[in-house]
């Protein structure tokens, strides 16, 4: 099952997502007529891992961490499927890097691996856009628009043997599987839940697998993940 969060004028709705409607208890609504598909659920906090993947340790030169390295995204930085990602005018080196993320269901903590699907309300796909060049600084990866997200949350799939795929402007850049990961999404869950108290609709994001590159304004970035579904945004000069 798929579930979404839908843009009116009214405000937003949540429902199960069939075939471009949006099903809630009060009715159905279109995608385009009624409103447009936004973030798929309100997280107090994205918690971001990263180095999870071990090409792109080799790519990028970095050490393999013993455990789960992470950082957080504050709620601010969300977009949703087809929304634009601002290229900030403070960086020459804006990258994107595409993610599998968990969304939570439910408040909790201590969560065994074995137990993380039961805490798990489903899967969908986030774009951790960077300013690569501003390194140290805490507004590198928490700035607006730098934390596309969705379309939808599926209910229904393994996490842990996804193909991904991204392009940019057609042309495709990441190819891999999650089976590659360093850390599988259960066991990065339950590490964090082991340091934080998880509310219904935080995020874990599992990190991106090898070639995060670049992307300038005017280029579409397309990132899919296999069973879940394809999260497409551009990237367009900030105003």
């Amino acid at each position: 099952m798929r579930l979404a969060r839908l843009q009116t004028p009214e405000g937003v709705v949540e429902g199960r997502y069939e075939d471009g409607t949006v099903v809630t208890d009060d009715g159905e609504y279109v995608v385009g007529r009624d409103g447009e598909l936004t973030y798929p659920c309100s997280p107090s906090a994205l918690y971001c891992v990263g180095r999870n993947y071990a090409a792109t340790l080799d790519q990028m030169d970095y050490e393999r961490p013993e455990e789960p390295d992470f950082f957080i995204k504050p709620p601010a930085a969300l977009v949703g499927p087809e929304d634009p990602v601002y290229y900030p005018e403070w960086t020459d080196e804006l990258t994107y890097a595409g993610e599998l993320v968990a969304v939570i269901d439910e408040r909790c903590r201590d969560v065994a691996p074995e137990d993380v699907p039961e805490v798990v309300r489903g899967y969908t796909v986030m774009n951790d856009v960077d300013a690569l060049d501003q390194q140290g600084r805490t507004a590198r990866k928490a700035f607006d628009t730098s934390a596309p997200l969705g379309p939808w949350i599926e209910t229904d799939v393994d996490p842990t043997d996804l193909d991904i795929e991204t392009t940019v402007g057609g042309e495709l850049r990441q190819d891999a599987n999650t089976e590659l990961m360093l850390f599988d999404p259960y066991e990065v869950v339950s590490y964090l839940s082991r340091r934080f108290t998880f509310r219904p609709g935080d995020c874990v994001a599992f990190g991106s697998p090898a070639n995060p590159g670049t992307v300038e304004p005017g280029e579409t970035v397309e990132i899919t993940y296999e069973g879940v579904g394809t999260l497409r945004n551009e990237v367009v000069e900030a105003e």
